[in-house]
């Protein structure tokens, strides 16, 4: 499936105007908002830039290891889950009185999308509380081929570019997140690592798919037995010299971290049916054919 045209998509952070010399001084360990200026200062170095070429390819390969790609896929809601997965992210959304332990994110790909005038089904757009409208999958099941899923498929279908754009915009602001949700001793790391990833088109496909996929990490809800799953865990679990293979790092990484989630899961599924996928997935990071990152004078 082909992903409609887009604009050149080029969300470059250069170093601050002011506050960047070498002889700044330190913020205060005791600081809280000096230590989130600092997160801000270190994320603002990062550059995460796609072409719409690259962009497509990456939407479309995560929609690839979300459901093989699958039309019907775009609206699905997994056994054993608590809410429905739509669009080419499998964005959560929870229905009313589902206070899940993931982080919701089919609200925000909504208001991105209206933000963006894209033409929203009317029953969708008016719904209020903004809530998964089925309360159980026995109920989603029992609508699944309706008019209004039939005009949902549709609409997820026609706006995957958008979806695509929504997923890199949630990575490129999940990395402040990140770096300051970082034990201190550990920040200059993390930055490196993330630094290394984003030169290539195959880093910022990990980096996007991560996030849409596991979270950022920084969630306390997202922890099995206080150990957490997101991107967060997995730079922290990298080794090495990040400018050397840091993509097949991250890979490695992310085995550790994904299998350390199902072997703290209550439920087996995650050890049984889940974590294959999950670890097959990752095998997908690596650099899309013939494609480079553009220069900022491109």
């Amino acid at each position: 499936m082909v992903f409609k045209p887009l604009l050149v998509i080029f969300l470059a952070s250069l170093l601050g105007l002011a506050g960047c010399d070498s002889d700044e001084k330190e913020p205060k360990s005791g600081s809280k908002s000096a230590v989130g200026e600092n997160s801000e200062l270190r994320a603002r170095d990062i550059s995460l830039a796609l072409t719409p070429a690259q962009l497509d390819w990456v939407g479309q390969q995560i929609f690839r290891n979300e459901c093989g790609g699958r039309f019907e896929c775009l609206v699905h809601w997994n056994e054993g889950e608590a809410f429905p997965s739509l669009g080419i992210g499998h964005f959560i959304w929870y229905p009313e009185g589902v206070d899940g332990r993931f982080v919701e994110s089919f609200p925000a790909l909504i208001e991105y999308l209206k933000q963006r005038q894209v033409s929203i089904p009317e029953w969708l757009r008016d719904l209020a509380p903004f809530d998964a409208p089925w309360g159980d999958r026995q109920s989603f099941l029992a609508v699944v081929d309706s008019p209004e899923m039939a005009e949902l498929r549709e609409f997820l279908a026609g706006s995957q570019g958008m979806q695509a754009e929504f997923i890199f915009r949630r990575a490129r602001t999940s990395l402040e997140k990140v770096i300051d949700a970082a034990p201190e001793a550990q920040k200059d790391d993390i930055t490196e690592r993330l630094e290394a990833l984003s030169q290539t088109p195959g880093g910022v496909y990990a980096i996007m798919d991560y996030v849409n996929f596991k979270g950022e990490g920084v969630s306390q809800t997202e922890r099995y037995n206080g150990e957490g799953w997101g991107l967060l865990q997995v730079l922290m679990a990298m080794s090495g010299d990040p400018e050397d293979a840091a993509v097949q790092q991250f890979q490695e990484a992310a085995r550790k971290v994904l299998t350390r989630r199902a072997e703290n899961a209550e439920n087996p599924v995650e050890r049984e049916r889940w974590l294959p996928g999950w670890l097959k997935r990752l095998d997908t990071y690596s650099e899309p054919p013939e494609m480079t990152i553009p220069s900022e004078n491109s």
